[in-house]
């Protein structure tokens, strides 16, 4: 995983070895290629210009974290070479050293940027990895709506706005399946979620749903276990849906997403009110247990720890199905894996899937079509979505 390779790609082996390198040559070459540059599963980040060191910051649990990268003599020109693992993806930024002040920059020879709520990360494919073309905008696929609408919540005592997505041809008249997704303007913005479900229904592979988008007003409290959320959701959002929304009035067609805390959200409400939804999932959920109730993380961690540690020793079905999808390069994948026997062994049919990926909305979203499919399927729904093909 990340391995560091001493050799630099061939391209940059060249000009380093050239002896009538002088910084005009340097330039052209900065002008002539992309970056990282790749080889096979070899990549080389270049970083051009003075400093007193250079490193590479990335966000791979179980590896350094910092990354050196050496400097030619005579010019200002560093490089790393890492052995990427195939089909993965790495978020990264440059951190670079100069008169005893570091910086953290995104690096400015790569234009592929991933964005988040807190900015934008450089981004770097391993061989293999595309973005899925089935979260880009199709043309031929009928877009769906998004309509505001604010509810006067019992649970919270005070009112709250969501973003209600609404299918292509959507109609009062009949009744859908549907969904809660917990941060949803953030899977709107860095997940291209309405791509998706647009796509997803125009292919038939799910069926229309109604998706409720909820935007939390103190997310590390209110997801974190937090039993007004979970009644939020059961007494105030679900009924919302079923009178205003043509809802569909059964379990099976009642669900709840969300990563991260989110994903701890989720299952939350599902444990409160296990006859209310049925289907659950859940990305990189933030599991942790421990059999003390501490946690070296930070204290809003602590509730999550006690219902997750509560969950672990007394698991029930509180669904029928449950898809669960993690980073491999998450220090919470553990966390994840330790959860699937547990919800197997309850009775409830799971299907969890890891990705060489971190803890970023560009690594849920690739996974939605897998999640979606397993939870929703449509008419034209075939298993292929469950190897997250390309079409």
């Amino acid at each position: 995983m990340l391995e560091r390779v001493t050799l630099p790609v061939s391209s940059l082996s060249r000009l380093t070895q050239n002896p009538d390198l002088d910084q005009a040559a340097l330039e052209d070459f900065l002008r002539q290629h992309s970056f990282p540059l790749q080889e096979g599963g070899r990549a080389t980040f270049v970083f051009a210009g003075e400093a007193d060191a250079v490193r590479l910051h990335h966000w791979v649990h179980g590896v350094n974290n910092l990354q050196s990268f050496e400097r030619h003599p005579e010019l200002g020109l560093w490089h790393l070479t890492l052995q990427l693992p195939e089909a993965s993806r790495i978020e990264y930024k440059l951190e670079v050293s100069n008169n005893g002040q570091r910086e953290l920059i995104q690096d400015p020879l790569n234009p592929l940027l991933a964005h988040d709520p807190f900015g934008a990360n450089s981004v770097c494919y391993g061989p293999g990895y595309r973005i899925p073309g089935w979260t880009l905008p199709d043309p031929s696929a009928a877009r769906g709506a998004l309509e505001k609408v604010e509810i006067d919540s019992q649970a919270y005592g005070e009112p709250r706005d969501l973003d209600i997505y609404l299918p292509a041809g959507f109609s009062r008249e009949a009744s859908y399946a549907w969904l809660v997704v917990h941060d949803g303007e953030d899977y709107l913005r860095y997940s291209d979620l309405q791509a998706v479900l647009d796509n997803l229904i125009h292919r038939g592979e799910i069926e229309p749903l109604v998706v409720a988008l909820t935007t939390p007003r103190d997310r590390l409290q209110e997801y974190a276990g937090d039993p007004r959320q979970a009644q939020f959701l059961a007494d105030d959002v679900a009924p919302m849906i079923l009178r205003d929304f043509a809802g569909e009035d059964s379990r099976k067609s009642r669900g709840l997403m969300g990563a991260s805390f989110g994903a701890v959200a989720s299952l939350h409400a599902a444990w409160l009110y296990p006859r209310s939804f049925d289907r659950l999932l859940l990305q990189s959920g933030s599991f942790v247990a421990s059999p003390t109730g501490r946690t070296k993380r930070g204290p809003e961690f602590r509730p999550v720890v006690a219902f997750t540690q509560l969950f672990r020793t007394h698991p029930r079905p509180v669904c029928e199905k449950v898809y669960l999808s993690c980073g491999q390069y998450e220090s919470l994948a553990r966390h994840n894996r330790e959860l699937v026997p547990l919800l197997e062994d309850a009775g409830m049919d799971v299907l969890y899937t890891e990705a060489r990926d971190g803890h970023n909305w560009e690594n849920w979203r690739d996974r939605l079509r897998e999640g979606l499919t397993f939870l929703f399927p449509g008419t034209a729904y075939t298993s292929d979505a469950h190897g997250e093909s390309d079409s």
